[in-house]
């Protein structure tokens, strides 16, 4: 037999598309596949009650007030979501960012109310000033520096601020240098060892955060974060950013954002092995809410399709605003 007789005769006997003849055969030899367990929601909790405010470029997203998280925290855990990570909107912001460590203060309270109503739900919370602080940046401000070692000070305090509420995990998303051991060991002196710290390990200065700054109010006055936020165009100082964070405690590791960084979780996750969260992010989420009220997409098959992209890339975690409704769709 010829080597071109031989080639048709391996091309008529390895046809791939009898895997694909139906939906049972589909699912039975998938090899990514989406589970509930793996979805983690973000939500925006700010003071007053019965307050649940639409954001108006995230649409299904809402501003929550205390009573109103547990509302959607019940009701996710309805869904199949068990995890949340939440996010301060406090009334009055200083200039050094008090509020994101007053145990008074929307995140401290929507822990210790969720955690009475629902005690088996995860409950993360983001570690950041910039919701807090009245110029909006991630840290204290000398003219138009950020500090880096007197803001890890502060996310210290307010890491402790949290678990003292009873988060089980604390997520520093600020990107200062050294913020990770210094949370390790002020939650380890505090007796609050088992509370674990996912980190955004590897957090871009993305253009697809806009929406997210609009939710929570904490767009920069001034200048920009790329001081301490990652360049785009960076791949291997990821690595460094992740391996520094592993070595000083880190539980958990976080690329953000999720999509146009696909190959960055594929690298991480090879590399190091570790637990590995994505962010598919406000501006990710959004585009896709426009582009199905334009009619040009299929949401549900795109949401689908996106979630499942960013967990073939290797994500353990993925938060995501369509966490109830993906965890709707594939329960």
């Amino acid at each position: 037999m010829s080597p071109t007789e031989t080639r048709t005769r391996l091309a008529l006997t390895r046809r791939l598309r009898r895997l694909r003849t139906s939906a049972t055969l589909r699912a039975l030899v998938r090899e990514t596949h989406l589970s509930p367990d793996m979805l983690m929601l973000p939500l925006f909790v700010c003071e007053g009650e019965g307050v649940r405010r639409e954001v108006p470029s995230m649409p299904g997203v809402f501003n929550l007030s205390v009573d109103e998280s547990v509302k959607e925290v019940e009701a996710a855990r309805a869904d199949g979501v068990k995890s949340v990570l939440l996010f301060g909107l406090p009334d009055d912001k200083d200039s050094m960012g008090s509020a994101a460590y007053d145990a008074n203060a929307p995140v401290q309270a929507a822990v210790r109310a969720i955690k009475r109503a629902s005690p088996e739900t995860l409950v993360v919370t983001d570690v950041c000033l910039c919701e807090y602080t009245d110029h909006g940046h991630c840290g204290i401000v000398s003219g138009e520096e950020i500090l880096n070692d007197p803001t890890v000070e502060l996310l210290a305090k307010a890491a402790v601020s949290h678990a003292s509420a009873g988060a089980d995990i604390v997520a520093p998303s600020d990107m200062m240098d050294g913020r990770v051991g210094a949370i390790r060991s002020a939650l380890d002196e505090r007796g609050f060892d088992k509370v674990a710290i996912m980190s955004y390990a590897a957090k871009y200065c993305s253009a697809f955060y806009g929406p997210f700054r609009d939710a929570a109010a904490s767009a920069p006055k001034f200048g920009d974060r790329r001081s301490h936020q990652m360049d785009p165009g960076n791949a291997r100082e990821a690595l460094r950013e992740v391996e520094q964070d592993i070595e000083e405690g880190a539980d958990i590791v976080l690329v953000k954002p999720a999509v146009n960084y696909l190959d960055v979780i594929v690298r991480v996750k090879e590399a190091f092995g570790y637990p590995t969260a994505a962010y598919h992010v406000s501006g990710e989420y959004a585009m896709l809410k426009a582009a199905a009220q334009n009619g040009w997409i299929d949401e549900h098959r795109a949401m689908l399709e996106t979630l499942t992209g960013i967990r073939r890339a290797g994500a353990d975690i993925i938060i995501t605003y369509y966490a109830r409704e993906a965890a709707r769709a594939i329960g």
